[in-house]
């Protein structure tokens, strides 16, 4: 079904849960639990929110001309399904609607706090490769299968529930085979997968983020983990210490799991790696299977060996052999904002999306080695997100960069200066820095500092091409300013 086709409630919901008798020939055409989407004839899910409760709503959508609504608890109202958890319900919902769609599609996932952008696109770059048509749902954007269709300006890195079933309809109309997923940390505790199985599902590593929506760092790992129970296979990187105790649970809940490394032994371990200013080659090696294979990849520091070794992994485990994943994964054009170099010259400018304390010690301990004279490094903290994390962001970043730039990223409805005031609160005594409340402005600056040898990291935007001001998404794209200033300096 797409909107503007119809069916009945009855039709919707079989196999799903029980329609009362007068309501079931009711005709649908469109389900959302966005009070603001609703048109005549679609299905109202009411669904509670932390903001915002679907329920306080119904009513008005009955009189808007909603067909029916989905209640978790009675209101008393005529045209009224009530369930017992309408948020999970939901995405069933969507997906009879639009079709079951995903049974018509390989789906696999990755999930944790760094890496999943560049495991999820590595994914779909090294199917392609092997001539299968292949969408990608994340960070960066959308792509269903004919290209970056659906860049994102703002939304969330796995889109919500009606948005994703929209995607997932497209994909199976126009042949995608494969798909892979960022699955957030919001999205699989708002269940927006809670209709999935996927074939192959990885973890890659939890450090502090998202505590403003999760408040602990257990809820953030417990929402983090969800993915492993809907997951036929289960990659998980177990040189991160939530990662071997979520091998650990997987191993105790019967979930088929494979553990990768890039320090030690696993069941999939990188061993004698050999990084190179603009890849890495390494033996991959299973003992289960006794076998090692060469790999090369044009991708440099250690994470990304290991974001790399569990993309071919995931790929491999959903039934392509090794050898040719391995000769896929060697052409791989790279990932949008990823380590990504901008300007290469006198001095070199790259961009990454490196934006909490993990990152940047990732990012930065690779670019360091690489950079014959000073590392410049420009950053700043996300408003109105985790600030707890932001002292540990200035930590970080003081702990490898030769002179900082401190600035702002998406300051929102925050104030600029208060999100460098908790930077600047984790950088120690003594380390050279500036401020500079436009970003603009402090990448022109790094610009202009920047001495043959130096290398300038961009941190914190990568693919973006957008800074949230206010209520606002206005265009922000680093490449462009980057190449702005030099062309006023040539």
């Amino acid at each position: 079904m797409k909107e503007g086709e119809v069916m009945t409630l009855e039709q919707l919901f079989d196999g799903i849960d029980e329609v009362a008798e007068n309501l079931r020939q009711r005709e649908v055409c469109g389900v959302t639990s966005d009070s603001r989407e609703v048109q005549p004839g679609f299905l109202f899910v009411c669904v509670e929110g932390r903001s915002f409760d679907g329920h306080s709503a119904a009513a008005d959508m009955l009189k808007k001309g909603a067909c029916a609504v989905v209640t978790q608890r009675r209101l008393g109202l005529a045209e009224e399904i009530t369930v017992q958890d309408s948020r999970r319900l939901y995405p069933e919902l969507l997906s009879a609607f639009y079709g079951r769609p995903t049974r018509r599609i390989s789906l696999g996932a990755v999930t944790g706090t760094n890496g999943k952008t560049t495991i999820a696109n590595l994914c779909a770059q090294i199917t392609r490769a092997l001539g299968k048509q292949t969408g990608v749902i994340g960070t960066v954007g959308c792509d269903t299968g004919r290209g970056l269709e659906y860049s994102h300006s703002g939304p969330p890195t796995t889109p919500e529930p009606r948005r994703l079933y929209q995607l997932f309809r497209e994909m199976a109309d126009i042949g995608t085979e494969y798909c892979f997923l960022e699955a957030s940390s919001q999205a699989l505790a708002q269940h927006r997968f809670a209709a999935e199985r996927f074939r192959a599902g990885a973890f890659t590593n939890l450090t502090q983020d998202h505590l403003d929506y999760h408040g602990t760092m257990e809820e953030y790992y417990k929402a983090k983990r969800m993915l492993m129970d809907m997951s036929d296979a289960a990659v998980i990187n177990i040189d991160d210490e939530y990662g071997a105790r979520t091998l650990e649970y997987c191993r105790s809940r019967g979930i088929p799991a494979v553990s990768t490394s890039v320090k030690g032994e696993a069941d999939f371990f990188a061993e004698f790696i050999k990084l190179k200013p603009h890849g890495a080659e390494f033996l991959l090696t299973s003992p289960a299977r006794q076998k090692s294979w060469v790999a090369h990849i044009p991708l440099t520091g250690l994470y990304n060996v290991s974001n790399a070794v569990q993309a071919a992994v995931m790929v491999n485990l959903m039934g392509f052999p090794m050898e040719d994943v391995l000769a896929a994964l060697e052409k791989s054009p790279g990932v949008s904002g990823r380590l990504e170099t901008v300007y290469q010259g006198e001095f070199t400018v790259i961009r990454d999306y490196a934006h909490t304390e993990d990152g940047l010690d990732k990012l930065l301990s690779t670019l360091k080695p690489l950079t014959k004279g000073r590392l410049i490094v420009l950053f700043g903290a996300a408003g109105e997100r985790d600030a707890g994390k932001r002292p540990a962001m200035g930590k970080a970043a003081a702990k490898w960069g030769d002179y900082l730039i401190i600035t702002t990223d998406s300051p929102r409805h925050e104030d600029p200066q208060q999100t460098i005031d908790g930077v600047k609160a984790g950088v120690p005594e003594g380390i050279e820095y500036e401020e500079f409340i436009d970003r603009k402005d402090a990448i022109f600056r790094a610009l202009e500092m920047a001495q043959p040898g130096d290398m300038v990291a961009l941190c914190g935007k990568g693919h973006e091409d957008y800074q949230a001001i206010g209520d606002e998404y206005l265009h922000f794209d680093e490449r462009e300013i980057v190449t702005e200033w030099l062309n006023s300096h040539r």
